[in-house]
C-alpha cells in the first residue's frame, strides 16, 4: 500500500498537537473502543425500544449526546472550535447521518443486534459508489469485485425467497447506505474540518431536525428509560468521537477493518441477552460482508485522505498537500 511522508510538524507545536498520519497502533486501539461503545448503544437501543418508539429514541440520543458536546463550545473555549465555511457539507452530513440513525434504531428493535450491526456494515461497499458519482473518484476492478461479493453476502443476511424475509432487515440496509453517505461527505469535509466540529455540528442539526417528528409522536419517558438514555448518549459521542480520532491517525485502508469489530461484540451481546444466533446463512453472509468492506476500503481510500490532529482545531495534512479541497 502507498504511503505518503508524514507531515513536519510546526516549530511551536506540543507534542500532543504533533501527531503523524501514519499510527496504525493508535488508530486501531481508537476505533475498537469505539466499535464497543457503539456495540452499548445498539443494546441500549434495542432495550429502551420496548418502552419508547423510534422517533423519541432518536430525539432523546441527540440530547444526550449534545450535553456532552456542549462542554466544546463553552464560552471559555476559543470561538474557532465551531467555525466553518462548509456549513452546507455539514448539513448534508447531518441529514445522512440522521436518516442512517433512524433506520439503524428501526432495525436493531426489531431483527437480531447482530444482524442490525452487519447491515450498518455494508456502508464500505456503498462509499466507492458514491464517492465515484459524487467526489469522481475511480472505481478500482478489485474494489467492483468486492463490492459485488459483499452484496452477495447482504442476499444471505436478507434471504429473499426464503419465506423468511423481513422488512426491517431492508430498513437496517438503508442505514448503511445512509452512512456511507455521511462518510463521503466526511472524507469531503476531512481537509479543513476538525473532530469535534464535524461532531458538533452533526449533534446540533441532527438534534434541530429530530425535533419535527415529535409534533405527531411524543413519548413520555419514564425515569429508568432516562437514565439508560443518559447512558446512551455518553456512549454514542464518546464513540463517534474516538472513531473519528482514529481514523485520524492512519489511513482507512489500516484502521478501516477494525470497525468490523462492533459485529462481534454485537453478536455476543445478542447472543447473552437475548440468545441471539446467526443461521449458517446469516454467518455466511457476514464473512463475505466483512470481507468485500475491508477490501473496499483498503483499495477504495482517497489519495487526499488526511488526519485530524487530536488537539488542535486544524487538520493536518501531508507534506506535499498544499490545497484545500474546499
Amino acid at each position: 500500500m502507498e504511503t505518503t511522508s508524514p507531515a513536519k510538524p510546526a516549530k511551536n507545536a506540543s507534542p500532543m498537537q504533533s501527531v503523524y498520519r501514519n499510527q496504525p497502533l493508535y488508530g486501531a486501539i481508537y476505533v475498537i473502543c469505539a466499535s464497543l461503545l457503539i456495540a452499548l448503544v445498539g443494546t441500549l437501543v434495542k432495550t429502551v425500544s420496548t418502552s419508547l418508539n423510534n422517533e423519541m429514541v432518536v430525539f432523546l440520543r441527540n440530547i444526550f449526546v449534545m450535553l456532552c458536546v456542549l462542554p466544546w463550545i463553552r464560552p471559555g473555549n476559543h470561538p474557532s472550535n465551531i467555525r466553518t465555511g462548509c456549513f452546507r457539507l455539514h448539513l448534508l452530513r447531518s441529514l445522512a447521518g440522521l436518516a442512517a440513525m433512524y433506520c439503524f434504531f428501526y432495525a436493531v428493535s426489531r431483527i437480531p443486534l447482530s444482524a442490525a450491526f452487519l447491515l450498518l456494515s455494508t456502508g464500505p461497499l456503498f462509499i466507492p459508489i458514491i464517492a465515484w458519482i459524487w467526489l469522481r473518484e475511480p472505481v478500482a476492478a478489485a474494489v467492483r469485485g468486492a463490492i459485488i461479493i459483499g452484496f452477495l453476502g447482504v442476499l444471505f443476511i436478507l434471504k429473499p425467497g426464503f419465506g423468511i424475509f423481513q422488512p426491517a432487515a431492508m430498513v437496517g440496509l438503508c442505514s448503511g447506505i445512509f452512512s456511507a453517505m455521511a462518510m463521503v461527505t466526511i472524507r469531503r469535509m476531512s481537509l479543513t474540518e476538525s473532530a469535534i466540529r464535524i461532531l458538533f455540528y452533526f449533534t446540533f442539526l441532527s438534534t434541530l431536525v429530530s425535533v419535527v417528528p415529535l409534533t405527531w409522536a411524543w413519548q413520555t419517558p419514564k425515569p429508568d428509560t432516562l437514565i439508560l438514555m443518559a447512558l446512551l448518549g455518553l456512549s454514542a459521542a464518546s464513540g463517534q468521537y474516538l472513531l473519528t480520532k482514529g481514523y485520524g491517525f492512519a489511513p482507512a485502508a489500516q484502521v478501516g477493518p477494525f470497525t468490523y469489530t462492533n459485529v462481534v461484540f454485537a453478536t455476543l451481546i445478542g447472543w447473552i441477552f437475548w440468545g441471539e444466533t446467526l443461521d449458517a446463512l446469516a454467518l455466511a453472509g457476514a464473512a463475505l460482508i466483512c470481507i468485500a468492506g475491508i477490501v473496499a476500503s483498503r483499495r477504495a481510500e482517497s489519495p487526499h485522505a488526511v488526519a485530524v490532529v487530536p488537539d488542535s482545531n486544524k487538520p493536518l495534512t501531508s507534506a506535499d498537500q498544499n490545497k484545500s479541497s474546499g
